[in-house]
C-alpha cells in the first residue's frame, strides 16, 4: 500500500505520528513521503527547510542521537485544514555523549487533505546548552 493511500486512512493527529516516527528512525525520505512536496519546515532559531532531510542533518551536528517521548497530540480541526500540535520530551545524547532526558519540546502541524502542509520546531535545547555553558542558569 503507497503512503498516499494510507494518509488516506489515518487521522491527522496519525499521520503527524507517522512522520515522527519515521524521522526519529531518521528515515527523511519515508518522513517526506507524509508532506506535500515543497512544505516548509521552520526549526529551531527560525532555520528553514523544504524537506526532513534538513532537520536531520541539523541534529546530526548537535545530537549523537535524539528521540521523541510524545506525550500527546492536541488537534484543531478547521474548515479547511487541522493544526496538531505534538508536545512533548526529547531525550538522547550531546554530540559530546552526554546523554539527556526531559527536554520539552512542541510541534505544531498544518494538515491538509491527508498531507502535512506546514510545520513548526519549537524546544529548550538551546537553553540547555546555555546552562551546560555556565552561561545561564
Amino acid at each position: 500500500m503507497s503512503v498516499a493511500v494510507k494518509t488516506k486512512t489515518l487521522s491527522d493527529a496519525g499521520i503527524v505520528e507517522a512522520y515522527l516516527t519515521a524521522s526519529m528512525v531518521p528515515d527523511p525520505d519515508g518522513a517526506a513521503a507524509y508532506m506535500k512536496p515543497g512544505t516548509i519546515i521552520t526549526f529551531t532559531g527560525g532555520r528553514e527547510f523544504d524537506h526532513p532531510r534538513g532537520p536531520t542533518g541539523f541534529n546530526a551536528a548537535r545530537y549523537r542521537w535524539v528521540k521523541k517521548k510524545m506525550d500527546r497530540f492536541d488537534v484543531c480541526p478547521g474548515a479547511a485544514e487541522t493544526v496538531v500540535y505534538s508536545i512533548g520530551t526529547l531525550y538522547g545524547e550531546w554530540i559530546d555523549g552526554t546523554p539527556f532526558e526531559g527536554n520539552r519540546y512542541v510541534d505544531r502541524f498544518v494538515v491538509r487533505d491527508g498531507f502535512i502542509v506546514k510545520m513548526d520546531v519549537w524546544n529548550d535545547s538551546a537553553e540547555r546548552i546555555l546552562v551546560q555553558r555556565g552561561i545561564a542558569e
